[in-house]
């Protein structure tokens, strides 16, 4: 801690761990995490942690299904060339089931799920502003420097937004873990999280690290550039946090479909890379070249339409859903 406030150069008195992950920092003269120039203190936790957990929750329970096809669909490495083959894709041994028995066959892992997407939610959700805030606070004399005042301000958000990207890789194992019970049970079958824990050496749960970085880097920095970049210069907002329900949702819909499209290469090779069993060595690169050689270029976009029709609305309503909320707590509780 004494060590991470020394490199930031902020009193580890002012720092604050929120557990699990994130670290919250006390700077009262910092700018506001939405483009506002208000202070902002220890009160700015409650709304960013409450309106990301808000967005988690009900991302969760909306959008589960929709998870489990589009990473079905981008782990399969077959042609689909029928709606019966489509069928054994998405729905697997529940292919020529019940309607029922398919939709519960798309809510495996539910209980990892639920770990890792509200901690991600409010990780990245609540965490983005902070990072913002301490750029604004010791950088955004460089990013006007670099990018002009009039465009330095998009992109602080978008580089918080990448830097936050980043170190998401702490919550991978619980990633992992939702990956392979959606995509391959039979590793986890009859085996609780500590059980899994005690038997799997923990780098096989970071499995997939620097391609998953790789991914956020560049996926995190489009998704809050693109937002951001629309309240700016679309609709003209000095202080972000004023937009309404209809410019969040389409500065949403922008920022998600650049972070889709941006990151879809990086995503199918992570994926292909955690739903492999723990004991595989086969590493990234090869991956890759497989798929060059068997696939085509066009497999590092497999699933891009479906993602974009599918998971692209799950992460722009959890991110319109934060921004409103988190907003809409910092203007009822602040």
């Amino acid at each position: 801690l004494h060590l991470y406030s020394f490199l930031i150069g902020v009193k580890s008195s002012d720092i604050y761990i929120f557990p699990p992950f994130a670290c919250i920092i006390n700077t009262p003269d910092m700018g506001g995490s939405h483009g506002s120039s208000s202070s902002s203190s220890s009160s700015s936790v409650v709304p960013r942690v409450a309106g990301s957990t808000v967005a988690g929750i009900i991302e969760l329970f909306g959008f589960h299904p929709v998870d489990t096809v589009a990473k079905r669909l981008m782990n399969n490495t077959q042609k689909l060339v029928s709606l019966n083959d489509m069928n054994q894709v998405v729905f697997r041994s529940a292919y020529d089931k019940s309607f029922v028995q398919k939709w519960v066959s798309l809510f495996p892992g539910l209980g990892f799920a639920a770990g890792y997407k509200i901690t991600q939610r409010i990780y990245k959700f609540g965490g983005q502003p902070f990072v913002n805030d301490l750029l604004n606070k010791y950088g955004k004399g460089t990013f006007e420097s670099l990018f002009g005042e009039s465009h330095a301000k998009f992109m602080m958000h978008a580089t918080a937004g990448s830097l936050i990207g980043i170190g998401e890789i702490v919550l991978l194992p619980l990633d992992v873990l939702k990956i392979k019970s959606q995509n391959n049970p039979e590793t986890l079958k009859g085996r609780g999280l500590i059980q899994i824990l005690k038997q799997e050496k923990i780098s096989g749960l970071y499995r997939g690290a620097g391609w998953t970085a790789a991914r956020n880097a560049p996926g995190s920095f489009a998704l809050f550039g693109a937002s951001a970049f629309v309240k700016d210069k679309v609709f003209k907002l000095e202080n972000y946090r004023d937009a309404t329900f209809t410019q969040n949702f389409v500065a949403s819909i922008v920022g998600g479909v650049a972070s889709i499209t941006i990151s879809s290469p990086l995503d199918v090779i992570k994926t292909r890379i955690q739903t492999r069993d723990f004991s595989s060595k086969e590493t990234g690169l090869q991956i890759m070249k497989e798929m060059i050689k068997n696939e085509g270029f066009g497999a590092f976009f497999k699933g891009l339409v479906p993602k974009i029709l599918v998971v692209g609305p799950k992460l722009i309503f959890s991110f319109t859903i934060a921004q409103q909320a988190i907003a809409y707590f910092e203007k009822t509780l602040g």
